[in-house]
């Protein structure tokens, strides 16, 4: 039994729980306490009288970051020390030149439904910011290239996956995110410039960390990089390519955004300094058009985008049930008929029950061989069954180079091939299925085919990177939140953070 009632908790806790570990910065945090004793933290830490609708001090709990990276970094003692033997270093020579990479993400939760507990009202949605250790590596001195002393297996695991910050705000609200997030961002950005000082096997030792925030889905990453919202024309978050352009191009695109971009432009945005139209504007800086206020990584979300390539096959399949390449535009009655033929089906053979909104399980499922063969029996001519089949292939052959942890290692061959199977996947998109994609591509398909080889090529992986723990972790909020957590709005959080 792990979750045991807080009470019982109490001395074992301390240890586990950021704030407990002595270290020191070099040079010292700009803008940040040296304290390292510090526990859980009211999230809106000095904003107080400025958030008004909801009292403050219930809405947001969190732990210094610094402080939360020391217990990280702290759990993982064994992991460093082991590696450095492994790699045959000798521990006390192994002072300096560590480097840690970490993985940010955050999510925003839909309906985490009120509790019965004494105090204020809070709003009905949460936002989660977590983050996990990816890699340590050390440089020694006469050596060009660093050595990975430890690696993470499952980065995609809720245990690997460490919460940061829990807020309930609603992740459209740009005003109370930025707020809560802006300490967190001024505190990452501070640990950028200093050294971490701490003992790791009886030695004192020095860190350097450098922050990746790639578990984020699309919304969000358009929401800190201040670009336009998802259906804008400005159609994807790592090239300046318009709607209509990817559809007529679908694979030659290279990544050109970046967050120090995306500042500039909005300092155009907001100055105009050639005193353009709104048009002329709005083109020069390619839909960037709030203040980014967070830096993430130009990639694309795994998990998100299997969501998303799912939902636009669930409706091709519709289409192919319904022959719309020979309409030109079928009545809802129509529609309503194929969706139903299409979710009787997949009840029948697959045992797959329609769901509301599109999930993970949901899209894993439905994107197999045997739903696309299920989908095939209702689909009227040979033709057309042949060219989804083939168009699920070519998918089918793409999906575990972004999906694998490790491609190079999982599927070399898949990973060899990409390029390739995009090419043909775009050729038959824009030809068998040009009733669809005629000038428009959906974002996730745009990415799946534009971006994925050089995004691996820089990274070495896409499914490691993803925002998967994270949304795991989002199940855990809420089962603690039911069980674990006093009933009462100025503790919850802090319990469920703890837990």
């Amino acid at each position: 039994q792990i979750f045991q009632p807080l009470h019982t908790l109490r001395n074992a806790e301390k240890e586990l729980l950021p704030g407990f570990h002595q270290y020191e910065w070099q040079p010292a945090l700009k803008n940040v306490s040296s304290s390292w004793d510090v526990g859980i933290i009211d999230g809106l830490s000095g904003w107080t009288s400025s958030v008004d609708d909801v009292p403050a001090d219930t809405i947001s709990r969190r732990f210094r970051y610094d402080v939360a990276l020391v217990s990280a970094v702290k759990d993982l003692e064994e992991d460093i020390m082991e590696g450095l033997r492994e790699r045959g270093l000798d521990d006390s020579a192994c002072t300096s030149g560590f480097t840690v990479v970490v993985k940010e993400s955050c999510d925003g939760m839909g309906d985490v439904s009120e509790k019965h507990g004494s105090g204020p009202p809070v709003p009905e949605k949460a936002v989660r910011f977590s983050f996990t250790i990816m890699s340590i590596n050390i440089r020694l001195d006469d050596e060009e290239d660093a050595v990975t002393i430890f690696q993470e297996q499952k980065p995609n695991s809720e245990l690997s996956c460490r919460p940061l910050s829990l807020m309930f705000v609603d992740e459209s609200d740009h005003e109370t995110l930025t707020a809560i997030l802006g300490p967190v961002v001024a505190e990452r950005k501070a640990m950028l410039e200093s050294r971490l000082i701490l003992s790791i096997g009886g030695m004192q030792r020095s860190f350097r960390f450098l922050f990746r925030g790639t578990g984020y889905d699309e919304k969000m990453v358009r929401e800190m990089e201040g670009l336009e919202a998802s259906g804008s024309t400005y159609v994807c978050t790592l090239c300046d390519s318009t709607r209509p352009e990817a559809a007529k191009n679908m694979v030659l695109h290279s990544i050109t955004r970046n967050h120090g971009e995306n500042l500039e432009r909005y300092e155009i945005w907001r100055t105009n300094p050639f005193s353009e139209s709104a048009d002329e504007l709005r083109d020069r800086v390619k839909g960037v058009s709030a203040k980014p206020f967070m830096e993430t990584q130009p990639t694309l979300d795994a998990l998100h985008c299997d969501i998303g390539n799912a939902t636009e096959f669930y409706k091709i399949f519709q289409d192919e049930i319904g022959e719309v390449f020979l309409k030109s535009n079928p009545s809802r009655e129509e529609r309503r008929r194929w969706r139903s033929a299409l979710d009787k089906q997949l009840r029948k053979k697959l045992k797959l029950k329609p769901v509301m909104r599109m999930n993970g399980n949901y899209a894993r499922r439905l994107m197999t061989r045997e739903a696309v063969e299920a989908v095939c029996e209702l689909v009227p001519t040979e033709e057309r069954r042949e060219a989804l089949l083939k168009l699920m292939d070519l998918y089918f052959q793409m999906k575990p180079v972004w999906r694998s942890t490790f491609p190079a290692r999982d599927c070399p061959d898949q990973l060899c091939r990409y390029s390739y199977n995009s090419q043909q996947f775009a050729d038959l998109l824009s030809t068998t299925f040009k009733y669809r994609y005629d000038g428009k591509i959906t974002n996730y398909l745009h990415k799946t085919l534009a971006h994925v080889p050089e995004i691996i090529e820089r990274d070495g992986s896409i499914g490691a990177w993803a925002s998967e723990g994270n949304e795991s972790g989002n199940k855990l909020f809420r089962r603690f939140r039911k069980m674990n957590a006093r009933q009462s709005k100025a503790f919850e959080l802090e319990d469920v953070l703890k837990h």
